[in-house]
Order: structure tokens, then C-alpha cells, then sequence
């Protein structure tokens, strides 16, 4: 039984970028296409697709690579654990690798990037890193 199921996506965005797959399918949930739609407007990936098929449905990702064939996505780490919840205020979101990167917050508002929290002024917590 899976426990996380924000980790195991994080897990194979990580897995099929270093394999260098075109991309992956995963069971669908609205939150992770709300961290897929966020991926998505920051660059990270080329595109995704929510497919009602089945009682869940599927999440079509579609990875991007720059012009010398590596993975936008250099590392992608899950923040907040089921274990061991990270929530931090506007003033302490964290910058990934100095801004180059984006951490993924889960607001009172939705999620958000790191930088449309600090735009709204809110917290909540922290979902994963990406750089």
C-alpha cells in the first residue's frame, strides 16, 4: 500500500528524467495535477494531460529536455513528509538554489510556487523543491 502518493510521483518525474524518457503515466489526483500544472507554468515540464480512464484516471506527463538531451529537472525532493508536515510563514519559504529552483507550497489560496506565495503574502506548507 502506498502512503505517499505525493513522493511516489516526485519519485517518477526523478526516475523517468534520468532514464530519459519522453514521459510517464501516473494515477490522477487533484493534487497532483495541481503540482503538474505548476511544473508546467515554471518551465519544468513540456506538458501534461489529466485522462479520465477507469474510477481514478491516469496523468499523462510529458517531460522536457533542453538541446543537449539532459533533463530540465536536475532534482526534485519531496519538503513535507506524512510524517513530519513543514508549514512555514510568508517570510520563511525557503529559495531553491538561490531562486534558480522553486519550492511548491500548499496554501489557505491553493498551491502555489514559492514566489506567487510571497507575491499573495501567504504560508502553508511546504510540498516539494525543484531544481
Amino acid at each position: 500500500m502506498m502512503t505517499d502518493p505525493i513522493a511516489d510521483l516526485l519519485t517518477r518525474i526523478r526516475n523517468a528524467s534520468q532514464g530519459h524518457h519522453a514521459g510517464l503515466r501516473v494515477p490522477a489526483s487533484k493534487v497532483k495535477a495541481e503540482i503538474a500544472r505548476i511544473l508546467k507554468s515554471e518551465g519544468f515540464i513540456e506538458n501534461f494531460e489529466l485522462v479520465q480512464e477507469g474510477p481514478q484516471g491516469t496523468l499523462n506527463i510529458l517531460l522536457k529536455y533542453g538541446a543537449d538531451k539532459l533533463s530540465v529537472i536536475r532534482g526534485i525532493r519531496r519538503l513535507s513528509t506524512p510524517g513530519c508536515r513543514r508549514y512555514v510563514k510568508t517570510t520563511s519559504i525557503p529559495k531553491v538554489l538561490g531562486g534558480l529552483g522553486i519550492a511548491i507550497v500548499s496554501t489557505s489560496q491553493g498551491m502555489m510556487s514559492d514566489r506567487d506565495a510571497r507575491k499573495a503574502k501567504v504560508g502553508g506548507e511546504l510540498i516539494c523543491a525543484v531544481w
